[in-house]
């Protein structure tokens, strides 16, 4: 659909676009992103561009807004953007994370402005009765988002920092630990990039909780066409497969990442060149 800019704001080092589009937020669950297209109509810029959904109001009909840093001329254009202007949207896109049928004390994983989609999370997860507290970090102060946000809605809020500079000195892998045995956690849901959720995977595997955690990948289309956000994930039966982000994910157990093959094609992938071919019905 085509939305209109609402608002955009600096957040830090990030920025925040607000967009009216009344279609996506109806059907927005926490989990689901984004994909815009950048550079307007005569553009050479061909490849959307997919964000994680941080809020959603029904302001105005229903508005969407998501967060970014400058990373490359698409994302550059967005930067540029100002109330008024209008963007091409897909979406909600992807699969949401899944919340739990009864009351569990949950902690929520950030990192940099992966922490982003976090918020619609703990809003579903405490409408449901769950207790939840947040780990956020990023390698400084001004790159850690949603700190003032976590600190309203958790029970507690812990921050890290890989330069001291907010919170406590390290990464949020190095203070995880310590926050699921104090609050007793059950489960962790975690957003960030691959090597956050690598750490914080190993983490929930020691306690023997449940993880889910949203994958940063790549996505050309965010509809599947395009193939650029394959990585392989253990299925139920126990066959590893090379499955598409954008539609089987962004949200996976954690577990069943292959975090350490992300980029490659196990020998053991189903249809894997040279193994992986057996037939499993």
């Amino acid at each position: 659909m085509t939305g209109t800019v609402l608002t955009t704001r600096r957040v830090d080092a990030y920025h925040a676009l607000t967009v009216v589009a009344p279609g996506i937020a109806e059907r927005f669950r926490p989990g689901h992103f984004v994909s815009v297209a950048v550079g307007g109509a005569q553009t050479s810029m061909l490849t959307r561009r997919s964000f994680s959904v941080h809020d959603v109001k029904p302001d105005y009909g229903g508005t969407v807004e998501f967060v970014f840093t400058v990373g490359g001329p698409g994302t550059a254009w967005l930067a540029e953007r100002r109330a008024r202007d209008t963007l091409d949207l897909v979406g909600p896109l992807g699969r949401p994370f899944p919340l739990p049928r009864d009351p569990v004390t949950c902690v929520l994983v950030g990192a940099e402005y992966g922490s982003a989609p976090l918020f619609t999370v703990a809003d579903a997860l405490q409408q449901r009765g769950c207790r939840v507290d947040f780990v956020l970090g990023a390698a400084s102060s001004d790159r850690v988002f949603g700190a003032l946000r976590a600190r309203r809605m958790g029970e507690t809020t812990t921050l890290t920092t890989e330069d001291g500079s907010l919170g406590m000195r390290g990464r949020v892998t190095d203070v995880l630990p310590g926050v699921i045995a104090d609050v007793r956690a059950d489960a962790v849901y975690a957003c960030g990039p691959m090597e956050t959720l690598r750490g914080v995977t190993a983490v929930a595997v020691e306690f023997d909780i449940p993880v889910q955690v949203a994958v940063e990948e790549r996505m050309a289309c965010g509809i599947g066409v395009c193939m650029t956000c394959v990585l392989p994930v253990i299925g139920d039966d126990g066959v590893t497969r090379m499955v598409r982000s954008c539609v089987e994910g962004p949200v996976f157990r954690g577990e069943r990442v292959r975090f350490d093959d992300v980029g490659t094609i196990p020998f053991d992938a189903l249809g894997a060149p040279g193994g992986g071919t057996r037939n499993v019905g």
